[in-house]
């Protein structure tokens, strides 16, 4: 199977270098106009990844979301699904969500036995991802959909050991979320403590809604930053986390 995108994320993961996906919640997009302005800031702004998918989808423009995404840009789609019915061919790849921060049957193992027969079939690269609801202030959609209580934001060692799991059961990916439009977002000291326990990327997501929180996530240890509802409420966010991804990555060079 396809593993383009996974090796391109193992090579940043190595030289130390960073990565900006924006989230896109296809319930949340107005229109295409408002899609084809995001496109143009990615592209001026080298973002490295659309993530399209969210907790619930009611509008069934999933497949319309990525369709015009993929006739504007070359930016990889990798799929953030809420569930199987989030799979559209059309993407790049699939962050194939396993929940290990909750215990629910359906969302570590059941869903993914209904899904895998499709995406055995398909060209989707298919990213075994371990993923981890932190608690971010106050209830979110993500944790209200999946049945599960968030891990608790001052407990380092409990979220460390998770990731091990994680990794230690054949996880390609770590991803912690505080979840969309949480209050507060993952701590550093929380990103460090993870980021030295596995050696694997490391995704961070959830209340980054200004450059600096962004800036305080890369500096910690995330190797991948998510951001979606701050972008919705402002576009120019895009452009100021952007930029400090790319400071982040110069500085890095210049070091090495």
């Amino acid at each position: 199977m396809n593993q383009k995108i996974y090796n391109h994320l193992q090579q940043l993961h190595k030289e130390g270098k960073k990565a900006f996906a924006v989230l896109l919640d296809p319930d949340k997009i107005g229109d295409k106009a408002q899609l084809l302005n995001l496109i143009r800031l990615g592209l001026e702004n080298r973002i490295d990844y659309f993530f399209v998918g969210g907790s619930l989808l009611t509008q069934n423009n999933l497949h319309q979301i990525i369709t015009w995404i993929r006739e504007n840009c070359e930016i990889p789609i990798l799929l953030f699904p809420g569930n199987t019915m989030q799979i559209d061919l059309r993407a790049d790849g699939i962050l194939f969500i396993s929940l290990i921060s909750g215990r629910n049957p359906d969302l570590l193992i059941g869903q993914h036995v209904l899904a895998a027969p499709i995406l055995k079939r398909s060209h989707l690269e298919v990213i075994p991802t371990g993923y981890m609801i932190i608690d971010g202030g106050k209830p979110t959609s993500v944790s209200y959909m999946s049945q599960t209580q968030p891990m608790p934001a001052d407990k380092p060692p409990l979220a460390a050991s998770t990731a091990v799991a994680g990794e230690m059961l054949g996880l390609k990916l770590i991803y912690m979320d505080a979840g969309s439009g949480a209050a507060q977002c993952i701590s550093p000291k929380m990103i460090n403590v993870v980021k030295k326990s596995i050696n694997l990327p490391l995704i961070i997501g959830g209340g980054i809604n200004t450059a600096k929180k962004a800036q305080l996530a890369l500096e910690a240890g995330a190797d991948i930053i998510v951001v979606g509802n701050g972008i919705e409420k402002n576009p120019g966010l895009l452009v100021d986390i952007a930029a400090q991804v790319h400071a982040c990555n110069a500085a890095i060079k210049l070091e090495s």
